[in-house]
Order: C-alpha cells, then structure tokens, then sequence
C-alpha cells in the first residue's frame, strides 16, 4: 500500500468542528486512498456494519497497514459485546495514525470509559448511539469520561425502535443527543447519514434538518456527496454576508441599541470564526 498523506486541509482541522464524517467499508482497500485524499473533514474506517463476519479479520490487517504507513483515520471497532472488540483494540491503539475510535451500540456510559481506558490514555472515543436506551442514556454518555462526540445511528435506531425516517418522527432523538452534547460539554453531536444513492438536493435537505436540531456534524456514506454536505453545513453566503457587515459595523464604533446587540454580534464573530476554519471567509 503506497503511503498517503491526508487531505491536507481536512488533515488540519479540529475533529470537534469536522462536518462529514466519511465512513469507509475496511474491508475494501482500494476505497481507502480516494477517502485520504477527499474534502471529508474526517475519515472513518468501518470495521463493523459495512464488514461481512467472515471479512472481519482481513479489514482489520488493512487497517492496520494503513494507519501503520502514512494514512490517517478514525476506526470504527466492532460492539464491546463482539469477540472482535478486545483484538480490534490491542491492533489499533498505538498506530501513528489513529485519531480515534467509533463505538457502536453505545448504550451505557461504562462502555465508552472502558474502551478508552482499554485502548490507550486520552483517545477519544466517539459514542454511537443506535437503540432506545442509548438515546434515553444519552447525557449519562455524554458526561463518560472518554466521551469526545455523540453520533446519532438512525438506521438501526429505526429498527430499534419501529420510527419511520421521517424528520418529526426522529426530531426527539436527535434533539435529546443535542441537549446531552451541551450537558456534557461536548462538541456538537453527529448525525446519521443520508441514503447512499441521495441526490445533493436531498443532501441538502437532510443537511437542513441536522442543522436546524442543533447538531454539527453528520455520517456520510456516499464519497460523491462530500463536497455538498459540507457546504450545507457550512455557514451560508448570505450569513457571511450578515456577520461580515455586523462585525464592520462594530469595527466603525456603532453603538449599543437594544438588548440583542451583545448575543448578534457574539453570533457574528462565531460565523467568522468557523467560516475561516473552513476556508469561506475570505472565499
């Protein structure tokens, strides 16, 4: 496997701000260099949903060889409750490359402080949450140590629980792993993907959704739909327009008019801020 170095634009950003989270089948190697070189904010190797069982083992030893020999990624383990979660561990924790690690079927906040703690000191550990009782625990999760983000696994939390994956349906989960986020004092959860074959208009509908419930990141399954979601998912023109000309205005000494002028211009400069990390600021 010829050595890759990581996006560097992506490779740079905070995962506490990354938007896409781009989950790649491990057990498929000639997906793993697209996904380096690609505008997702983070990459996931998947070693659980996307891996058949008899696959497992051979994902894994890609894996390995990748994060071993210039790539860089997080993985996502098999379920604490697999015979594969101990191995997938002790092969992992102390390769160069490994940001993190995904756990799913998080239902309990031991589980997160026990992977980390088994892994290696200060990994962090991204709780995926796919069942009613990892929803319902979702603050005690969030307050683990070890705990880095929240993700939402709408797929089998719909199979969980028999929601249809309609936006009103799943609008309680998803807003109960925001308010656990803040409680925990956690960065912005990450919500499930859109459809593999979505089109961007879709892309962006979902994208609209995972905003307007407070969440800040989103799964993507899909390398195509990378560059649509992070724009949907980025602070807009016409936000840049407004904080651009509120920030001017502070700049030339306007006055204080009215109680909401503190928490707009605050909103302002976090628009700024997040929209020069991303590289739109001075687009």
């Amino acid at each position: 496997m010829p050595d890759t170095i990581r996006n560097q634009r992506a490779a740079s950003l905070p995962a506490k701000l990354s938007r896409s989270w781009l989950l790649v089948n491990a057990a498929k190697e000639e997906l793993f260099a697209p996904a380096q070189a690609s505008e997702s904010d983070s990459v996931i190797f998947d070693l659980e949903a996307s891996v058949a069982e008899e696959n497992k083992l051979a994902a894994r030893d890609n894996v390995v060889r990748a994060l071993d020999s210039g790539m860089s990624a997080w993985v996502r383990i098999n379920k604490m409750e697999s015979e594969f979660w101990d191995d997938d561990l002790k092969s992992i924790a102390m390769l160069p490359g490994l940001r993190g690690v995904m756990l799913p079927e998080t239902e309990r906040p031991e589980q997160v402080s026990y992977t980390a703690m088994r892994a290696k000191a200060g990994l962090p550990v991204i709780a995926l949450l796919e069942s009613a009782r990892g929803v319902e625990n979702a603050t005690k999760i969030a307050e683990a140590p070890g705990t880095f983000r929240l993700a939402f696994g709408t797929n089998d939390f719909r199979k969980d629980t028999g929601f249809s994956d309609d936006p009103m349906a799943l609008a309680y989960a998803r807003s109960r792993l925001t308010i656990a986020s803040r409680m925990g004092g956690l960065p912005g959860a990450i919500d499930g993907p859109s459809a593999a074959d979505a089109s961007d208009e879709q892309v962006r509908r979902d994208a609209d959704v995972t905003h307007m419930m407070g969440m800040t990141g989103k799964l993507v399954l899909n390398l195509d739909q990378v560059n649509t979601l992070n724009d949907a998912m980025s602070p807009s023109e016409d936000e840049r327009a407004w904080a651009r000309q509120m920030l001017e205005a502070a700049e030339g000494g306007s006055e204080i008019t009215d109680g909401s002028y503190l928490p707009r211009l605050t909103r302002a400069k976090k628009i700024a801020s997040l929209a020069d990390t991303y590289g739109l600021w001075n687009a």
